[in-house]
């Protein structure tokens, strides 16, 4: 009996039990995964309060510093983020309203526009349906009948249908201010009581120190990036109103929204732009140079603004954020596109603050990890100073102005 107690164990039992942990890991990815597809009208209202929670944070403690309850400073900062919302979509919603009443004629406009590249698409689909008929002729006896068509019958959407979902978007702004209050109203003190049901008070410790790292880093990333696309917005404004696009303060607001969201927001604004001049304006230098205008604006924004004053914290691998971007649409729609990249930069903080974190660093880091933050500007000014990149003096300046 003793030697079956101290037999040794089989050279692969470690390799087993890591299979077994990661096949378990594998399935409660998948099960939350799909609990959060399925679930999805109950976490959205949930995850976007958290979200709001974390960027307003900030202003409401330090209201709280000067003897300002919380429960009040975070009514009033709540109801100001939501009041420039909903000026900037009263502001968006007049010229919306007008690009939808003159939608027909801006689709007349589009098929006389595009009316060679429509003939050459029809042209295709007639050759595809003869060859098809072609086909189905061959395969049918002579003397058969074809087969009939399948009649679907189209059932209107009802007014029933029309009121649930009203009552439910209503239910869920509701939920979300409201849950968006007693998270700001809470603060740090209702998260040290509710983390410290659950573990001992060293871990406790550790993780309110987590949770206040990612609170102040999304909240800084927020507020700097917010400050970046006001800058862009107006920058963009001038510009549209330079070269004589409509409403030009409606691109403004367009470009500082949509830059919230990497890669996509930028490239949606472009694309939204180039098509409005294009049904604006005839000759093509002037939609080339409205296009390209903003094109500029973007890289420079891009390139230079945000890695010199967001510095490190984006510095995400792009295929993932890029994945993170249509796996969030793909699950919650535009609530998942929108709380892809913070959850990123949090799961980065939260890497960087626990032990065995250094894997996913580097997994969630660009491919070139070594280049610092201030590598775009370094580079502009030894182009602008005809300076060869060996010259160190201006990278010397910028690292003492960055620290």
């Amino acid at each position: 009996m003793d030697n079956q107690d101290t037999a040794p164990l089989p050279p692969n039992a470690h390799v087993m039990r890591v299979n077994r942990l990661t096949a378990g890991t594998l399935l409660a990815v998948a099960v939350m995964g799909l609990l959060l597809y399925v679930a999805h009208v109950a976490f959205i209202p949930i995850a976007l309060a958290l979200l709001f929670a974390l960027v307003l944070s900030g202003p409401v403690e330090a209201l709280h510093k000067h003897r300002v309850p919380r429960s009040v400073s975070a009514f009033v900062i709540l109801a100001i983020a939501l009041g420039i919302l909903g000026g900037a979509m009263t502001l968006l919603r007049t010229p919306a309203q007008n690009l939808y009443d003159e939608a027909p004629a801006t689709i007349r406009t589009v098929k006389q526009r595009f009316a060679p590249i429509a003939k050459i698409v029809t042209r295709v689909n007639d050759l595809g349906n003869a060859a098809g008929s072609i086909a189905t002729s061959t395969s049918v006896r002579p003397g058969a009948r074809a087969p009939a068509a399948p009649v679907t019958a189209v059932v209107p959407a009802g007014a029933t249908s029309l009121l649930g979902t009203s009552l439910a978007a209503v239910g869920s702004s509701v939920t979300f201010v409201i849950l968006t209050l007693f998270l700001l109203t809470g603060g740090p003190p209702m998260l040290a009581r509710m983390t410290a049901a659950f573990v001992d008070d060293l871990n406790a410790s550790h993780v309110l120190t987590i949770i206040e790292a990612v609170r102040g880093e999304v909240g800084r990333f927020y507020a700097v990036t917010a400050f970046i696309n006001l800058g862009l917005g107006a920058v963009t404004t001038v510009v549209m109103m330079l070269w004589g696009m409509p409403t030009p303060y409606v691109w403004g607001i367009t470009a500082a929204l949509l830059n919230f969201i990497p890669y996509a927001g930028p490239t949606t604004t472009l694309a939204v732009i180039t098509f409005v001049a294009s049904m604006t304006f005839a000759d093509v230098p002037h939609i080339v140079g409205v296009a390209g205008s903003f094109l500029m604006i973007a890289v420079i924004e891009g390139q230079i603004v945000q890695p010199l004053f967001v510095g490190r914290r984006l510095q995400i691998n792009p295929l993932l954020i890029f994945l993170g971007l249509w796996l969030g649409g793909l699950f919650w729609g535009i609530a998942g596109v929108l709380l892809a990249t913070p959850l990123l930069v949090a799961l980065k903080v939260i890497a960087e603050n626990v032990p065995r974190g250094k894997a996913v660093l580097e997994f969630l880091g660009p491919n070139n990890q070594s280049r610092p933050a201030q590598e775009p500007l370094r580079n502009l000014v030894s182009a602008v100073g005809g300076r060869r990149r060996t010259d160190r003096k201006p990278a010397e300046a910028l690292d003492k102005v960055g620290t």
